[in-house]
């Protein structure tokens, strides 16, 4: 069986988010992801006292669950089996060479019916960035190299629960669209996000400077908000499960209904005296 190449060069990944550390780095998205999942916890009836947190940036995470243990998101998790009954895998998995490997880890590191959310981003995001560049490229030089991260879609990412083991899946989304100055404000803000081009298959030669003005002529032509800004998309995708545990409702055996759905409807549409 051949294996696939990696489709990460962590070194470059690792290089990429020790920058943003040192330069100042941009978690307004972190933050917006740790306020969301604040308020699911809040919504679940259950204390989690032995909580986990896989990220790479651990000051957002840290101001919701202070007594949480923090890991970075190696591809070996530092998670001990069993010893926790919450796991947030927070921005990381879209950068996972083995996303299911990932959520596995998270599984064993959980706690019969204890809880994982992961946030990560779709496919969605940076959908503009993908079209200019893909654009500007073909237009300047005849071609095209990967230059933004491909993203699962919603109903990918959602599968991934169900092959790691999870019970009762969930996964939803939030579009969170952000204003920019220009392209060079964009990608300033990416590299400051740790999130710029760790792709293994990507070009390792500098870019021809025309390719970056036609990509940004593109942006603002196509992707203006009208005040003279242009808008990034970032697709934000959620996903819970459960590690199974006996007491958690399970779904009915097919056929196994005492009432058919037709009779049911039948009854709801009977004038009420």
């Amino acid at each position: 069986m051949t294996t696939p190449p990696p489709l990460t060069d962590r070194a470059a990944l690792l290089r990429n988010r020790a920058r943003a550390r040192a330069a100042g780095p941009a978690l307004f998205l972190h933050q917006d992801s740790a306020a969301e999942i604040e308020e699911r916890l809040n919504e679940v009836n259950r204390k989690f006292t032995a909580p986990a947190v896989v990220s790479s940036f651990a000051e957002p995470w840290a101001e919701i669950l202070p007594q949480a243990r923090i890991v970075p998101d190696d591809e070996v998790l530092a998670l001990e089996p069993g010893a926790h009954d919450l796991v947030i895998h927070a921005l990381a998995l879209h950068w996972a060479n083995d996303p299911v490997g990932q959520l596995v880890q998270c599984r064993r590191a959980l706690a019969p019916d204890g809880l994982m959310i992961a946030v990560l981003f779709g496919g969605q995001t940076l959908a503009e960035l993908r079209s200019v560049l893909a654009e500007a490229e073909a237009r300047v030089t005849g071609g095209l190299s990967p230059r933004v991260l491909p993203m699962g879609e919603i109903r990918e990412l959602g599968g991934l629960l169900q092959r790691a083991g999870f019970a009762l899946p969930v996964a939803d989304m939030a579009a969170r669209p952000v204003s920019y100055r220009d392209l060079g404000h964009l990608m300033a803000d990416l590299r400051a996000m740790g999130e710029g081009n760790a792709l293994a298959s990507r070009r390792r030669t500098p870019s021809r400077r025309a390719l970056f003005a036609e990509a940004a002529r593109l942006y603002a032509e196509h992707f203006s908000d009208g005040a003279g800004r242009v808008t990034a998309t970032f697709e934000l995708v959620y996903l819970t499960g459960w590690v199974p545990h006996e007491s958690q409702q399970k779904p009915l055996r097919p056929g196994s209904a005492n009432h058919s759905l037709a009779a049911a409807l039948a009854q709801a549409q009977k004038p009420q005296k």
